[in-house]
């Protein structure tokens, strides 16, 4: 086993496909196919079930996998510590969706235009996911929402342990309950006239947070799962339901100043990446997320 049957068996996984991932790797298809044979014969397991040309990890082709990714990373990072060089490479940046839309366009920006030998992928998603991709190595850094402290007497275990990863603080957001136009001043979940909460899918914290506030309303608010912040704003805006959103999507998004709005306080963004010397990508990164 070696490091470029591992590029090998990651790209299969990535494509579920020999020929697609011989494309990617600028390899003859048999080759992929001989190498994937020999990593299997060398590990003693089938790493991947074959339906056609379709190519599915096994349930130890997905174990394997977060091992492939993190000695990957490994390899990467201690290239870097030995040669440190001009940022360059693949950099997997994770992100809260608000994040994304409402303070990374300029930055993405700038970095590209900086750093054009650095593949930047960003993925986006909610915070515990997001937790988990960095701690996976699927992620070499990501954005998330960690509240300050408890939130209504609660703390909202979003999975990020500080022992674990290395995080700061790069923007702190206003956190909004929506509420639809007309609808009667809010001082708390008591006030509230609607029948459900709008909001992104289970492990965003923003969604949590407005969970533990709800737990004053008069009655129960199911949660109606939307996938983007549009189709929240959508569903506001239809008089049946709150949403929960930072005032910075808010005030993106068109038809955001014919809704009410509460405050449910300040919270933070954190860069998180795990423990170790950051790449250059990295730095470069962080650099521009803390300039003006």
């Amino acid at each position: 086993m070696d490091l470029a049957s591992l590029d090998i068996f990651r790209a299969v996984a990535a494509a579920h496909s020999v020929t697609r991932a011989a494309g990617v790797l600028g390899r003859a298809p048999s080759n992929v196919t001989t190498r994937i044979q020999q990593l299997e014969h060398d590990l003693g397991v089938r790493l991947f079930s074959r339906e056609g040309k379709r190519m599915d990890l096994t349930h130890e082709g997905a174990t394997f996998l977060g091992y492939a990714n993190r000695l990957a990373a490994l390899a990467l990072e201690a290239r870097e510590a030995l040669k440190p060089s001009a940022p360059a490479g693949l950099f997997r940046v994770g992100s809260m969706e608000s994040t994304a839309a409402s303070r990374l366009p300029s930055v993405l920006s700038r970095f590209h235009g900086r750093w054009p030998a650095v593949s930047l992928q960003l993925s986006t998603g909610a915070t515990r996911p997001l937790v988990k991709g960095v701690l996976a190595h699927d992620l070499d850094c990501a954005l998330i929402g960690q509240p300050s402290g408890p939130v209504d007497g609660a703390v909202i275990d979003t999975g990020y342990d500080p022992d674990a990863l290395d995080g700061e603080t790069i923007f702190r957001e206003e956190l909004l309950i929506v509420l639809p136009s007309g609808h009667p001043p809010v001082e708390s979940a008591a006030d509230l006239k609607v029948k459900k909460l709008a909001a992104l899918e289970a492990g965003c914290t923003y969604r949590r947070m407005a969970e533990l506030w709800l737990r004053h309303a008069p009655s129960a608010l199911p949660v109606q799962q939307v996938g983007s912040y549009h189709a929240m704003l959508a569903s506001v805006a239809a008089g049946n339901a709150i949403g929960v959103m930072p005032r910075s999507v808010l005030d993106l998004l068109p038809g955001g100043r014919n809704v009410g709005h509460h405050s449910l306080g300040l919270i933070d963004t954190l860069l998180i990446r795990r423990r170790g010397e950051p790449s250059p990508a990295f730095r470069a990164f962080r650099d521009l997320l803390a300039s003006p």
